[in-house]
């Protein structure tokens, strides 16, 4: 082809380029607002951040922007499969749908009439943010009355911690960051996980000279951004954020008129404070005195002080209660009072989505156990208390997450999944740890291949993503698999009846946000509340209008009660019930999010596997000379959960005796094929459980033969 054919065929491509909306459906609270290029009915292009919506504001990171990579990435599956060789082995066959739908039905009514229907066990996560993909599994799981899912792997730790003190999970309109003269992030880095807030935090600085705090536990991207940088000790922030509130009441910059009319026992805090002094605070959480000292004077003598605060709090046995104290000080402060202060975490409370027909509501039984997401290792290999003192688990739909990695206390994990007489069937986009051991591995479609409706957590905006084109192969979307296999069980339900469009329809109506039509023409429709409401100027949301520094941790005002709730301090404080490290297990290990990795989405993509390498641990290079350890060196880390090996790399960025290892490599990526979740637990976290990934202690040492 000459030059001259090569720019004609060039710019006939490009007239047909079509640019579409749609909104991220992975696990992040940013839910961007997107501009993707549409080449044809089976082909995307470029991906953008939508500068229409004005929390996204143009910016999208970079694994999305090279969603392309992804979505036609040539090892999707793209066929049903089943087993032909042993569990893990990777040896599979092609069969119809037919086929495959018929063997899941058969299975599940097999496993239902000998061990009962709570021995199926529908398993999903958040592999789509889309409720109708997401959600849909618990209509199947509702109106066969198999055992019920209770999510715990994420976010409720950090929701009830701050909606104890609020009374809701809704916050000040992020993007009032933008107008803020100190934005403080504190449990996120956003450069890695929720590159928007970001975005406002710089247009703050640039426009108005704003600062910018970081308090995390290592000097990662954000920090390196920030002007302010506190590094806590792992488990910590509760005894930072009482030394902090000390200074305010200590120096005058405590706000006693606001506290007196917002917050229930100011007085109450000021006397239980007097002990926590910044010395008190510097033992546990390591942070200078000096440095605890300014960092007070800093939001004590800035009125427009901003916290964001991240999901950071909820990997942490203590988490709760760590973000119930720095979610204090804004109060403390008076903070909330002015435009770009006050706090932010999530704007759960302002959806009001109503799922019943999505979720079949209406079939909820009670009296069907419900067990805990982050226990499926002591699930599938019979611990009682888990299975809730019923019957085994014997059969199970996955859809939207991969437990062979990402969930706690893998060395159970692996060998529940490793049960022959555990039937699996995973709906997957690729052959994943999970899909490797399943006995039908189903072909899943990307969010850009199907409607659904989202919502941004980090944020307040809902929005409808349409279909955009056509899946590749033979993959079909979470909800044509429900609707196959609820023939073949017998499930009935007016929503597998439902097309998706018609569901987010219904949906849509029965939350009170009219109809598709109206959402599709707003595009991405912004739920923000006024001033006043959002900055709870006419009273917080708790029956007496305050601000609760009292929290009542035996009625949160959600989830399910467990753990030692009767134990949590109901003052903010340091709760001691992190693992600690002992002579045994000398180091304390967080597993933070990395860049270019979602959880284990996207390690697939060429373009992130380069950019994070090899699975590593970050060690401070006094630590790792007393071990005899070098840069780029194979050390393996253990504990009573289990080992595994990876790479050292030294790093002056964390304190002595904290370790950091970002992200969810793959197993197969550590040196030996364990990965980092061998070692961290799933101990029940008060007060409405959670999993404590970065909660970890552990001890170190060069691997053999390194």
């Amino acid at each position: 082809m000459n030059q001259h054919a090569k720019i004609q065929q060039t710019e006939i491509q490009q007239a047909k380029v079509a640019v579409r909306h749609s909104t991220c459906p992975h696990d992040c609270p940013s839910a961007c607002a997107l501009d993707v290029e549409v080449l044809d009915g089976r082909t995307i292009g470029r991906v953008r951040g939508s500068k229409l919506q004005t929390y996204t504001a143009g910016v999208v990171c970079a694994k999305v922007a090279r969603y392309a990579e992804r979505i036609h990435h040539p090892e999707r599956v793209i066929h049903p499969l089943r087993r032909t060789g042993p569990k893990g082995s990777g040896q599979y066959a092609r069969i119809s749908w037919d086929e495959a739908l018929d063997e899941i039905g058969h299975r599940f009514n097999a496993a239902e009439r000998a061990f009962g229907a709570e021995s199926v066990w529908p398993y999903y996560y958040a592999g789509t943010m889309g409720v109708v993909m997401r959600d849909g599994l618990n209509r199947l799981t509702h109106v066969k009355k198999y055992s019920r899912f209770y999510s715990t792997i994420c976010a409720n730790v950090a929701r009830v911690g701050f909606a104890i003190g609020t009374g809701r999970i809704a916050g000040v309109d992020p993007r009032e960051m933008g107008v803020s003269d100190l934005v403080v992030i504190w449990g996120t880095n956003p450069v890695n996980t929720q590159v928007n807030v970001m975005t406002h935090a710089a247009r703050a600085r640039k426009e108005r000279g704003a600062r910018i705090a970081a308090v995390d536990v290592y000097d990662n991207e954000t920090m390196k951004q920030a002007d302010i940088r506190i590094i806590l000790r792992p488990g910590t922030d509760g005894a930072f954020a009482c030394g902090v509130m000390h200074v305010l009441f200590r120096d005058g910059y405590a706000d006693r008129a606001y506290m007196d009319k917002y917050t229930d026992c100011p007085a109450e805090l000021e006397a239980h404070l007097k002990s926590r002094t910044p010395e008190w605070a510097s033992a546990i959480c390591g942070v200078p005195v000096a440095e605890i000292e300014a960092f007070a004077k800093a939001v004590g003598e800035t009125r427009r002080t901003f916290f964001r605060y991240g999901y950071g709090f909820t990997r942490s046995r203590n988490g709760a209660a760590q973000m119930h104290a720095a979610s204090c000080i804004p109060a403390v402060t008076g903070a909330w009072q002015y435009e770009g202060g006050g706090a932010f975490f999530n704007n759960y409370a302002l959806w009001h989505f109503n799922e019943s027909i999505i979720e079949g509501h209406d079939a909820i039984d009670r009296n069907v156990r419900v067990l805990d997401q982050s226990k499926i290792g002591r699930i599938l290999t019979g611990d009682a208390d888990a299975l809730r003192g019923k019957g085994p688990v014997k059969a199970m739909l996955i859809q939207n997450t991969n437990p062979m990695t990402v969930a706690p206390e893998q060395a159970l994990v692996r060998r529940g999944f490793a049960r022959e007489d555990l039937f699996v069937a995973v709906h997957e986009q690729f052959m994943t740890e999970t899909a490797q051991m399943a006995d039908i591995v189903l072909p899943a479609t990307m969010f850009m291949e199907h409607d659904d409706l989202y919502y941004g957590g980090g944020h307040q905006h809902i929005s409808v993503g349409a279909k955009l084109i056509e899946p590749p192969g033979e993959c079909r979307s979470n909800h044509e698999v429900l609707q196959g296999l609820a023939r073949r069980v017998g499930a009935r339900h007016q929503g597998f009846e439902m097309s998706p469009r018609e569901l987010i329809d219904a949906t849509l109506k029965l939350s009170g946000h009219g109809d598709i039509a109206a959402l599709e023409a707003d595009l991405w429709r912004d739920l923000q509340p006024d001033f006043r409401t959002s900055h709870y100027l006419d009273g917080f949301a708790h029956a007496d209008g305050k601000y609760h520094f009292k929290a009542d941790w035996a009625h949160p005002p959600f989830g399910l009660m467990m753990g030692d709730f009767d134990k949590m301090p109901s003052l903010p404080d340091h709760w001691a019930v992190i693992e600690a490290a002992d002579h045994a297990h000398p180091f304390r290990l967080a597993t933070s999010p990395s860049r270019s990795f979602l959880n284990t989405t996207f390690n697939e993509t060429p373009s992130s596997q380069a950019r994070e390498g090899k699975a590593s641990v970050m060690i401070h290079p006094l630590d790792a000379a007393s071990l005899g350890i070098g840069d780029g060196d194979a050390v393996t880390l253990g504990n009573e959960r289990g080992e595994t090996t990876l790479i050292a790399m030294l790093f002056e960025g964390v304190r002595r005796g904290v370790l950091i290892a970002e992200s969810v490599h793959p197993n197969k990526d550590h040196i030996g094929g364990r990965g980092i979740n061998m070692l961290t637990g799933a101990d029940t976290i008060a007060p409405i459980g959670g999993a404590a990934f970065h909660d970890n202690r552990v001890w170190v040492r060069k691997a053999a033969g390194a």
